[in-house]
């Protein structure tokens, strides 16, 4: 189930979107500023924004711009103009795509979910901010690469893909370090600090999502949880 951001100063136009998307498994938070927007991202991963253009006071490409430089969520541009400079601009802040009010709502749906498949990527992962990326082979946090070993990048990227699956230190041996590798459980919980370590100097808030099963193993949380050292 993919979470929605709908942002949009009209009370109604929210109420649409939601109406148009809910009954199609998306779970919506909705706000009515581009400033709670941010708020909003800053606070909890989501899957895709839909974002209106025009708002008072922070418009939707002062939003999109402010969203860029914390995040890589997809952006939808939802506006009324469909001038191809407005269009362009709205590119070039960093959004993903546009749709144009009045809008059909099958349209809406497809741009939605056909944003949702090209983002959907096991080779990049991203929760609140931090980003493991495979292709390029970084883990950074807000732009800000983020030095790990091998080791331990090959390590994050496993629990982010599984989330909530507690992985024991044996298996993480055998697929990490290869199943006739000899090493001990002590080497997993040395590596285990020093990437917590290294990411919480960032800011990210590992603790809340690198947890510790004591007499099993590790597990990297879905949602923010009680920290677990």
């Amino acid at each position: 189930m993919s979470n929605l951001l709908l942002v949009d100063d009209e009370q109604r136009m929210l109420e649409l979107l939601e109406l148009y998307l809910s009954p199609h498994g998306y779970t919506c938070t909705k706000v009515q500023s581009g400033k709670e927007a941010i708020r909003a991202v800053e606070d909890q991963p989501f899957d895709l924004i839909l974002l209106d253009v025009m708002m008072p006071k922070y418009d939707g490409w002062k939003t999109c711009e402010n969203i860029r430089a914390i995040s890589e969520v997809p952006i939808i541009m939802v506006t009324a103009r469909d001038q191809k400079t407005d269009i362009v601009k709205g590119l070039n802040m960093g959004a993903d795509d546009y749709v144009t009010k009045p809008f059909d709502e099958d349209e809406l749906l497809a741009r939605v979910n056909a944003l949702l498949r090209r983002t959907t990527n096991e080779d990049r992962i991203e929760v609140d901010g931090l980003i493991w990326d495979g292709e390029k082979y970084q883990l950074s946090y807000q732009g800000h690469l983020i030095p790990v070993t091998p080791k331990e990048f090959a390590m994050m990227g496993l629990l982010m893909k599984k989330p909530d699956r507690v992985f024991s230190r044996e298996h993480l041996i055998d697929m990490v370090w290869g199943i006739n590798a000899e090493t001990e459980g002590r080497t997993i919980d040395s590596h285990v600090r020093n990437i917590r370590e290294k990411v919480r100097q960032t800011g990210f808030p590992i603790d809340e999502y690198f947890q510790t099963v004591w007499g099993v193993g590790y597990k990297w949380v879905k949602g923010k949880g009680k920290a677990v050292p």
